[in-house]
């Protein structure tokens, strides 16, 4: 498959012509279901250009939106990183290319990576909060869209290549990508290609993986507490996209493939192993490989009618496989002969999935309405040594209406959804007992259809005050069906380090959502604040019990009533300095989470101060910026204090245009300049797994 498509990219480059056309504007567009330029959202949203991602030295999608207000990360080593939106994860937020919820098993557990290509997008939106209603079902966090042109709307106007690569310190990394799109006989190809391989990272001096557990004497072995680098922290990564699309007044029609392969170390694992015998001690090497093939097609009609104007049609098809395995180290010592290795088998956990879904606009002159119908069939396996689910189908039909407004003194948006959940799945019962030698247990399986009916509304109100000051007012009531997982999960968990038992009795969760948002700008100066509630009924968390199973705490899924609360706010100012412009700006996020019983939610991420600093020219910029960490000491149960720390980030980029047109960026950045101990509290491994030491590195893209 790799070498057909790198000859794919290089004979359709060799053939193509190139078409001259004035530069235009860059228009931005949302996936959203009312359609609004980005300048007419008023709710909370946040917007990475793809030109900063392409300057960046991130590995994982929560690593890229780390920096935003009400958004971090957790990480599980250096290529996952589980993106939280005001204290919510999980199923809780919608990760999503083009529009479409992205069907990989990363909600099935902490270390597994998010399917997602970064190379040559648009943008990054981060929706926060009620918002994200209009974009999927259960998004009681929020959604995270990941916007590419790989099937263009309208016509390219000029052919263009793309060529990128990425060197970096602390893991001895590098990366190079390949991006080509123009028209051909009327047809919009494009084609993106990026390869990238990490070792394992470096970690500040001081920050201990593990301990050593207390031996005898006789069979105590010297550890290395603080090693350079962590162990199974590597990440690879191939990703391959290619897209054609005709487009018309009649609308447009497009076909796109993605195919994704991975492979990363674990860095920490749950299980505990026997001891060794005498003289025997071993690092062993476990690692995961993902697969995924994704064929999108989707297209829209233009009406000539007064009352219907256009359909929008989508299908989305996708085979996602993650392997799980285990290694020994290449250096090992052979084994005694009779005495051979024990080796674990691996996990093999696959998702097929099926979308369909269509969108119809009747917008008139005063109102933009649309009717949206959306239907899933997905269904998940997980086979082998860490087969904590039996196989789950779920399907899923969505029915919503979406109207918008600017009526004299405000703009109104109003959101009406229902939803039709069905999960099927099944739990095993073990027996305890020893069977007599040559007898196999027959497993006992109870087996569950589990449907449910959720509807969800959220209405947003926006007012410009005076020119400086503008204020929106969001609201929602969200419905959230359990997943499979807090459903008919039942048994070892070694991610979390958990033997997880799921309920079939939890029921739909609910969050009534609001938030107040308030935007100052005049002379230079500017300052954006929001204070958020949010009022969950029936949460559905993960507690810890006191007993164990196989070695593993064992946890249980229950629910209880949740508020999270917290605010945003950002100042800041800018002038102009030595030709070009300079910002200066503050920021703080918090969020407290307590139950119905004055405990607190556990993996609250904590308060944090972010102070940036930016110039740019033209043809140059320089970022700098300090993130301050607070201590998180609201903790839940069997949670452990994280202490806090500063994170030190800066990036310089310039930018170079031959006589020929081609531009050229080169980007110098450094990551963790303090060289900090950090260890981030929503992290299930932040006791295991400290973030990477000190990085630097260069990168650069040429545009031709």
């Amino acid at each position: 498959m790799k070498n057909k498509f790198i000859i794919a990219m290089v004979v359709t480059i060799a053939i193509s012509n190139k078409i001259n056309a004035d530069e235009i504007e860059e228009v931005i567009v949302t996936s959203s279901y009312t359609n609004q330029a980005l300048n007419e959202i008023h709710n909370p949203l946040h917007l990475i250009d793809g030109e900063e991602i392409s300057n960046s030295a991130t590995q994982s999608l929560g690593e890229t939106i780390d920096n935003l207000l009400g958004v971090s990360s957790a990480d599980y080593g250096s290529g996952v990183g589980q993106p939280i939106i005001r204290g919510m994860s999980g199923n809780r937020v919608k990760i999503m290319t083009n529009g479409r919820v992205n069907r990989d098993v990363s909600g099935l557990g902490a270390d597994h990576i998010n399917d997602i290509d970064l190379n040559n997008v648009q943008q990054i939106e981060v929706i926060r909060g009620p918002s994200s209603i209009f974009y999927s079902n259960g998004t009681t966090g929020g959604i995270i869209n990941v916007v590419d042109n790989t099937i263009a709307r309208t016509d390219f106007l000029e052919s263009e290549l793309r060529i990128g690569g990425e060197a970096q310190s602390a893991n001895r990394g590098n990366s190079g990508e390949f991006s080509y799109q123009n028209n051909l006989g009327g047809l919009n190809l494009s084609l993106a290609y990026k390869d990238s391989s990490f070792a394992n990272f470096e970690i500040p001096f001081g920050a201990i993986i593990h301990e050593e557990e207390e031996h005898e004497e006789e069979h105590e072995e010297e550890h290395e507490e603080n090693p350079k680098y962590l162990f199974n922290s590597d990440y690879e990564t191939e990703s391959q996209r290619f897209g054609v699309s005709k487009t018309g007044d009649w609308g447009y029609v497009g076909l796109s493939f993605r195919g994704i392969n991975s492979l990363y170390g674990v860095p920490f694992h749950g299980e505990e192993h026997e001891e060794e015998e005498e003289g025997e001690h071993e690092e062993e090497r476990i690692f995961v490989t993902t697969e995924s093939n994704v064929i999108n097609l989707e297209g829209s009609y233009v009406f000539d009618n007064s009352f219907f104007k256009k359909i929008d049609y989508y299908f989305a098809d996708t085979e996602y496989s993650l392997i799980e395995q285990h290694a020994e180290e290449a250096d090992h010592e052979e084994e005694e002969e009779g005495h051979p290795h024990a080796e674990e088998g691996p996990t093999t956990l696959k998702n097929d999935a099926k979308e369909y879904g269509a969108v119809v606009d009747f917008s008139t002159d005063e109102l933009s309405q649309r009717l949206v119908m959306n239907m899933i069939e997905e269904d998940i396996s997980i086979i082998g040594y860490e087969a904590f689910m039996k196989p789950s189908d779920n399907s899923e039909f969505s029915f919503g209406y979406y109207v918008s407004t600017d009526l004299d003194l405000f703009n109104f948006d109003l959101a009406i959804r229902h939803d039709r959940i069905n999960r099927k799945g099944s739990i095993a019962h073990h027996e305890e007992e020893e069977e007599e030698e040559g007898h196999e247990h027959e497993e006992e399986v109870d087996k569950f259809d589990k449907d449910f009916e959720n509807d969800s509304l959220a209405i947003s109100v926006n007012r410009n005050i005076n020119e400086f000051l503008n204020m929106s007012l969001a609201m929602a009531s969200v419905e959230r069906a359990p997943s499979a997982v807090e459903l008919y999960m039942n048994g070892p968990h070694l991610a979390t380090g958990r033997f997880e038992i799921g309920n079939t009795n939890i029921d739909t969760e609910r969050s009534r959502n609001i938030d107040l948002t308030l935007n100052y700008n005049q002379g230079g100066f500017f300052s954006t604040f929001t204070i958020f509630r949010n009022n969950v009924d029936d949460y559905i968390y993960l507690v810890d019990s006191t007993t164990k199973e196989k070695k593993l705490t064992v946890s249980n899924y229950k629910q209880k009533d949740a508020q999270l609360i917290g605010y945003e706010l950002e100042i800041g100012t800018s002038f102009q300095l030595y030709g070009g412009s300079l910002e200066l700006s503050i920021a703080r996020d918090t969020i407290s989470g307590e139950f119905s019983d004055g405990k607190n939610i556990p993996k609250m991420t904590p308060e944090r101060h972010i102070y940036s600093v930016l110039y740019s020219q033209d043809d140059l910029s320089f970022g700098l910026v300090l993130k301050d960490i607070k201590q998180q000491n609201d903790l839940g149960l069997n949670e452990t204090l994280t202490k806090g720390f500063q994170m030190l980030d800066a990036n310089y980029t310039r930018k170079l245009v031959s006589e020929s047109g081609t531009e050229v960026y080169a980007s110098v950045f450094g990551h963790n300049l303090l060289d900090e101990v950090a260890r981030n509290h929503t992290s299930f491994v932040k006791d295991q797994v400290p973030l990477p030491g000190k990085n630097f590195g260069i990168s650069f893209n040429l545009k031709f």
